[in-house]
């Protein structure tokens, strides 16, 4: 399934890349309605610093690094959990609840995180990411994951984590007109 054929995150999906009209405040609040949800099911704490760096990585849908998070918190002025000004450890640790939480992934090629369209399911990480404009998809394609699982048996590889990164343009940067 593309990540572009709902409306949001918690079981539908924002346009694979959004479109001039996305509603981009209208998908933050998904997220992070969704993230409350999924942490009270769970019994996680999200916190307040936790919740506002989940705000800060939905803000765009291109990759931020965990630095940006930082100096983007500190610009803000966001104490952490201690009271102290957020430090690299302190956006590390809310990365990482995020991350176990699938409330986001990791790209690994940009060492960035992007928000999980899809947190209330488990699922492998599949992304298109656009060289021009940075901008970053998620697809979550049963066909994939199974290819790769099936290859990995054949040779006696023991998957224990899969991200697939596709690097190419986005519709709009590659439309005729784009500049």
């Amino acid at each position: 399934m593309i990540a572009g054929s709902g409306t949001g995150p918690g079981g539908a999906t924002p346009a694979a890349f959004p479109s001039e009209r996305h509603d981009h405040a209208h998908c933050v609040d998904q997220a992070l309605s969704a993230a409350e949800e999924i942490c009270a099911e769970r019994g996680a704490r999200l916190t307040p610093l936790r919740r506002q760096v989940l705000e800060l990585v939905w803000r765009s849908h291109e990759p931020i690094g965990a630095y940006d998070v930082l100096a983007k918190l500190q610009r803000e002025d966001t104490a952490g959990e201690d009271g102290r000004p957020a430090a690299p450890p302190t956006v590390y640790r809310a990365l990482d609840f995020l991350l176990k939480h699938r409330l986001v992934h990791r790209i690994e090629s940009m060492n960035a995180y992007v928000g999980c369209p899809h947190p209330d399911s488990e699922h492998s990480g599949q992304f298109l990411i656009c060289r021009t404009c940075g901008n970053a998809a998620e697809i979550d394609d049963p066909a994939i994951r199974r290819a790769i699982g099936e290859h990995a048996r054949k040779i006696g590889f023991t998957i224990e984590h899969i991200t697939v990164e596709v690097a190419g343009q986005c519709p709009k940067c590659s439309a005729p007109h784009a500049d």
